[in-house]
């Protein structure tokens, strides 16, 4: 005879930002709650930048010590001049990825949420009101996959399947000093950065220097660190990581739900098709499928599909975009554009939109980035002296 198996209101497949946050919230709102992931724990084999704009702490609060506050975004174009960018007020947010996520684990086990790791999902057959999970003796009322771009729960249950991606790779330095830690150092060059574009900046502990590329495109990563080394002289610095992983550009999957069962995160294509972001939506979407579920399983609430459906992005404007970054324009067109004010606004407009905030004029905030430049070059030859 069988042992009775372990039973759960809610399994979800994959310890990502979007199927923690979930998981935390289902807890919280009463219900029993598993995470499984292959991964050996939170943290490992991280595979995504974890760069955060403003919008996303406004969903999840996070400890400041995992996070670098940055203010701007310095736009290089493929000859290295540059224009700065910023909206008064605004910001982005690096991050100590592994250790957010590991966080974030915490959290959820602190909800009452059970970990799984080392634990893979190979599938589920309904019985009845359940689904037995294979090769587990799991049973649960409702399956969450949150397993990234390449879904097993995706491809066990006939949903969507992401079919467009980018391709990134990112390297992390310590010690690498010629940086101004006030803005994301962004790079638009058709032969490095095909399809999307490469990236400087200065994460919580480490520097972060990658580049990811179009559908179809191979990231040569060596080539940009060799391009840009007059500026930042990676040369000096310490290698200490390397990551790499795609990221979904096609648009909300279809259908990204079913009988008992729903798709969240990069799983379910909740990423910007234009800007490969994905971790605000993660973090906003995975609170909603941990509440809709909630409320379905427990309250008598509607399928977690129908209420979640019309919230859902549907991407139109950034799947436009994308079509035209899919467009290999040439570098010196690049170049001499960027010069140009109608280029700088639309740049402003990509990055920014029309964020910010009010009683801050654009002349201000300006000033205060030079203060603070200032600042961290007083703080740099201090350090310099001392250890002299």
């Amino acid at each position: 005879m069988l042992p009775a198996a372990a039973s759960y209101d809610l399994v979800i497949v994959g310890a990502s930002f979007a199927g923690l946050v979930a998981a935390r919230t289902a807890a919280m709102r009463g219900l029993k709650v598993a995470v499984l992931d292959a991964k050996h724990g939170a943290g490992h084999r991280v595979a995504t930048t974890g760069i955060l704009v403003k919008e996303a702490v406004e969903e999840i609060d996070i400890p400041h010590a995992l996070t670098r506050r940055v203010y701007g975004v310095r736009l290089y174009a493929p000859n290295l001049k540059h224009v700065d960018l910023f909206a008064p007020g605004y910001f982005f947010l690096t991050t100590d990825t592994a250790n957010l996520l590991r966080w974030l684990a915490d959290e959820a086990q602190r909800a009452g949420v059970h970990l799984l790791w080392k634990t893979r999902f190979e599938g589920a057959a309904r019985e009845g009101d359940v689904f037995r999970l294979s090769n587990l003796n799991i049973c649960a009322r409702y399956i969450l996959g949150a397993d990234g771009s390449r879904s097993a729960v995706a491809r066990h249950f006939g949903l969507g399947r992401n079919s467009r991606f980018l391709t990134g790779v990112e390297y992390e330095y310590e010690g690498l000093c010629d940086i101004d830690p006030r803005f994301l150092h962004c790079f638009l060059n058709s032969e490095i950065a095909a399809g999307y574009l490469a990236w400087v900046a200065s994460a919580p502990t480490v520097v972060q220097a990658g580049l990811a590329v179009g559908p179809g495109r191979r990231p040569d990563v060596g080539k940009f660190l060799n391009y840009t080394d007059r500026i930042f002289q990676f040369g000096k610095a310490r290698l200490v990581g390397r990551r790499a992983g795609r990221i979904p550009c096609g648009g909300l999957v279809q259908p990204w739900a079913g009988n008992g069962v729903m798709l969240v995160g990069d799983a379910a294509g909740m990423v910007s098709p234009a800007t490969g972001g994905g971790i605000r939506l993660a973090f906003h979407f995975g609170r909603r499928a941990g509440q809709v579920i909630a409320d379905h399983l427990l309250h008598m609430g509607p399928a977690p599909d129908v209420a979640l459906a019309p919230e859902l992005p549907s991407f139109l404007l950034k799947r436009a975009m994308r079509f035209g970054l899919d467009q290999q324009l040439p570098n010196s067109l690049i170049s001499a554009a960027l010069g140009t004010s109608a280029m700088r606004t639309f740049a402003q407009q990509v990055f920014f939109h029309k964020r910010g905030a009010k009683g801050v004029t654009f002349s201000e905030f300006e000033e205060r980035l030079a203060r603070l430049s200032t600042s961290i070059a007083s703080g740099a030859e201090a350090a310099v002296s001392q250890g002299k």
